[in-house]
């Protein structure tokens, strides 16, 4: 057996056991091939202040790569704006793309560790879908994550995460959220 088959997320195999039917059921789908499933998550981290600070996008950078467990692409930006003192190229920003273990896994902290130690936090909200399936939400401390070690960063970041499904719908992909565990509020 290869390593990958032996080391299934315990996210991934709930899905395959718990999600799919109670997803089969609720939204009477008679195609297995049409049941909603997570395609990807992008973890996106903005850093403006990267234009002053360089080293503040070395630290997003060491964020993102501690919570993915991959190594994130600096993003650079298109245009210049003078306003800004922003000019092409420059780097203000970084992203990282998690698929298959690596996002089932990240699904699962997200769900039961992160959400949790938001403060004041009251629900996830239920408008964040783009009308093709795919949510988008805003967490703005990075330091919810455990495996952020809060004396290692000068400066506490906010980081975005887009999670993309094969919904057809907008109500598909909240009830896979919803099965999932994601708390939204009612």
């Amino acid at each position: 057996m290869s390593k990958e088959t032996t080391n299934i997320p315990r996210l991934r195999e709930r899905y395959r056991k718990e999600i799919i039917p109670a997803l089969q059921k609720r939204f009477a789908i008679k195609n297995v091939m049409q049941i909603p499933r997570l395609e990807k998550i992008v973890l996106n981290m903005g850093v403006g202040r990267a234009i002053q600070e360089a080293k503040l996008l070395d630290e997003a950078v060491m964020c993102l790569k501690n919570i993915s467990g991959q190594q994130p692409v600096v993003t650079k930006a298109k245009k210049a704006i003078s306003n800004f003192k922003l000019r092409a190229n420059m780097s203000v920003g970084c992203k990282v793309t998690l698929r298959h273990n690596r996002m089932y896994e990240f699904m699962d902290r997200l769900v039961s560790i992160a959400i949790p130690r938001i403060r004041d936090f009251r629900g996830l909200s239920r408008k964040s879908f783009d009308g093709h399936g795919n949510y988008t939400m805003g967490i703005t401390e990075n330091i919810v994550f455990m495996e952020i070690d809060r004396d290692k960063i000068s400066r506490i970041m906010g980081l975005d995460v887009c999670i993309c499904t094969t919904a057809e719908k907008d109500e598909w992909a909240l009830g896979l959220l919803e099965e999932i565990g994601m708390p939204f509020k009612k």
